[in-house]
Formats: structure tokens, C-alpha cells, sequence
């Protein structure tokens, strides 16, 4: 659906061109040179972390930022690279997925503005058989008509080796691997940082690490939740990409984006096969997607991803969460979509 949205939006943007070439063209007397369109566009250039690279793609969302005057270019890059090792002169805006980057580098460059057009929750992509060996092992419950796993109970399976083999009953995936959930590297990638901020609070008894006993007391915990993966991606689109096309034998379990399920969901494409399912961690959290001006042109486009209604609808789109609850719920209505639980 949201492809047709874009084509229209799209052609309305042609048609809009072609008119102003005509105008132009035609106003002029005989011998004149014709004046230049109206339509030119002030170029913005942006870095940004790639999970947001397809809305930025969009034919909609590249035909609503030309309407109003602006053709923007992005880059991508692990959200905390953006924030320590990319070279922003070049750039008009960043764009990473979290607020700890984005303070980083306000605080870096003396920037006191932001914009945070839109946010989402951190979640588990798996499928319904490992989903079903998780209940079967009280680590995952249904609250609320969503299915949730315990990271307090999680963290217990992996402190004690637990290989899915081990799990009691296990006829359904008897993989010799460890049970572990696989992220992003929690060296350059906001959402693995994400995930070291949670299973670290829950291992810190539910409170935030704060002190220099208490991240030495929780190393133990959470460290092999990733030393134990092994390779692990840069950013948030490798990992996702794996779990689509290669799939349970490779990725039982992935920490994502929940814009990232939902978009898959939303284009109905065929990539989320029929065993397919996601999981919210408990307690959880929220990844806010902040855009920080580094010049005026960068802070004209976060206004327009915060304020215009297109792009905001666009943002919904493509998974996001905005500030427009009612337009989140009548779009998944009438498009016959799981509502957005309320976590």
C-alpha cells in the first residue's frame, strides 16, 4: 500500500515539474532566455543509521521533501560510529537511531537543537517453533495478546550454557549452538548498545549501572551475550537480512528494530514466512530516533520530518512510531495489521 501512496505522490510531483517548465517556458517573449524553473532544489546532505535508509528511499518521501524544496542525500553507518568516528563536516544533519548518540554529538559540536520525528522499541525476530520451546521454558509468556520474553529468565539460560538441545522436550530445533539472541556489534551499532543497557539493568538487580562495582558485577552476565556470538554485523540491517533469507538454522533469534518487522509486515512482500514472530522483551525499551541539525538546511529537514503530515504518515509507513497515535491505529486497521501493542 505504501508503494501506491508513494508512485502518486510521486507523479504529482512530475506533473507539478512539467507544469513549471511549461510556464516558464512560455512566459517568456520572442528572444528572451527563459527564466530558470522554480522548482530548483536545495541539495542536504545527511548520515544516518541504515535502518532508515529504505523510508528515505521512498518515491513518497523523495517527492514530499522536493515539494517543499529540498533534494536530500543520506549516507548510513552504525549509529554509534555516526556519533564518534564519522567526519560530519561533510554533512548537513545526523540522523542516529538513539539519544545517547545524538547527545554525543550536540555535545561534541556545541548544537543544542533536535528533532525526534519518530521512535520505536527494541524487539526479538524469531519464529513460532523457538517461540513455542521459550514457553515450554517459562522464559516466554503471553501479557496482553503479545508474547514477551523474560530477560531476567533469558540471562539465566545463558549464564548456566544452556544449547537449545537442552531445553526439556525439545523435538522442534535440537541445534547444538548456545541459546543466545543475535545483535549488531555493541561497538558501532545503537541497537546492540540498546541491548547492553537492558540485560545490564536487569542483571544489576533492575537498576541502572552507575558505578564502577556494579559494571564489574554485571560483566560476567553480559558479556558472553555477545563474546559467545562470534561474528557480529555493524549495523542493524545485516542481521535482519539473515533472519529473512537464510532463517531459523542461522538466526533463531534477532534483536531488531520493531520498525523492522512491521515494515516487512506493512509491504506484505512474502519475506516474513508463516512461522514468523516477534517477541518483546520485559522489562523493555525504547530506541528514539534523533536528528541533529548541524547546519540551518539540516534543521529545515528535521522540522519537516517532525512537522509535515506526509512524512509523518510515510514515517507510519514504514513501521515508525510517531506522535500520531489515531493515524497509527486507522492505518493498521484498514491495511488488516496486528495494533501496536502498548508496551
Amino acid at each position: 500500500m505504501r508503494r501506491i501512496v508513494s508512485l502518486v505522490a510521486a507523479g504529482v510531483l512530475v506533473l507539478g515539474m512539467i507544469v513549471a517548465v511549461v510556464i516558464s517556458h512560455g512566459s517568456g517573449g520572442s528572444g528572451t532566455t527563459p527564466t530558470a524553473t522554480p522548482h530548483a532544489l536545495t541539495l542536504v546532505k545527511g548520515v544516518i543509521g541504515s535502518e532508515k535508509q529504505a523510508f528515505f528511499q521512498d518515491p513518497g518521501v523523495v517527492a514530499e521533501f522536493a515539494k517543499q524544496g529540498y533534494q536530500v542525500q543520506v549516507d548510513t553507518a552504525g549509529s554509534r560510529d555516526i556519533a564518534t568516528k564519522t567526519d560530519l563536516s561533510q554533512y548537513d544533519f545526523a540522523f542516529p537511531a538513539g539519544t545517547p548518540q545524538a547527545e554525543k554529538i550536540k555535545g561534541d559540536r556545541h548544537i543544542t537543537k533536535e528533532y525526534v520525528p519518530f521512535f520505536t522499541p527494541m524487539a526479538i525476530a524469531t519464529f513460532k517453533p523457538i517461540a513455542d520451546l521459550l514457553t515450554q521454558a517459562k522464559v516466554v509468556s503471553v501479557q496482553g495478546g503479545i508474547q514477551v520474553l523474560d530477560v531476567q529468565k533469558y540471562l539465566a539460560l545463558v549464564k548456566a550454557g544452556t544449547r537449545w538441545s537442552d531445553l526439556p522436550g525439545n523435538t522442534a530445533y535440537q541445534a547444538t549452538k548456545s541459546i543466545l539472541i543475535t545483535t549488531t556489534d555493541v561497538r558501532t551499532s545503537n541497537s546492540a548498545a540498546m541491548y547492553l543497557a537492558l540485560t545490564s539493568y536487569v542483571a544489576n538487580g533492575n537498576n541502572i549501572v552507575s558505578a564502577a562495582d556494579q559494571e564489574a558485577a554485571v560483566m560476567p552476565v553480559v558479556g558472553p551475550l555477545f563474546l559467545d556470538q562470534g561474528f557480529v554485523a555493524t549495523s542493524s540491517a545485516e542481521p535482519f537480512t539473515d533472519y529473512l533469507t537464510i532463517g531459523i538454522g542461522k538466526t533463531p533469534m534477532v534483536l531488531i528494530y520493531e520498525s523492522q518487522f512491521r515494515s516487512e509486515q506493512i509491504a506484505n512482500t512474502g519475506s516474513l514466512g508463516a512461522q514468523a514472530t516477534l517477541l518483546y522483551p520485559s522489562p523493555t525499551v525504547f530506541s528514539k530516533h534523533t536528528l541533529v541539525p548541524l547546519n540551518a538546511k539540516g534543521d529545515a529537514i528535521g522540522q519537516l520530518l517532525t512537522n509535515d503530515p506526509v512524512l509523518q504518515h510515510l514515517a507510519v509507513q514504514y513501521g515508525f512510531r510517531t506522535a500520531d497515535a489515531g493515524y497509527m491505529q486507522s492505518f493498521a486497521q484498514q491495511h488488516h495489521l496486528p495494533a501496536l501493542p502498548d508496551l
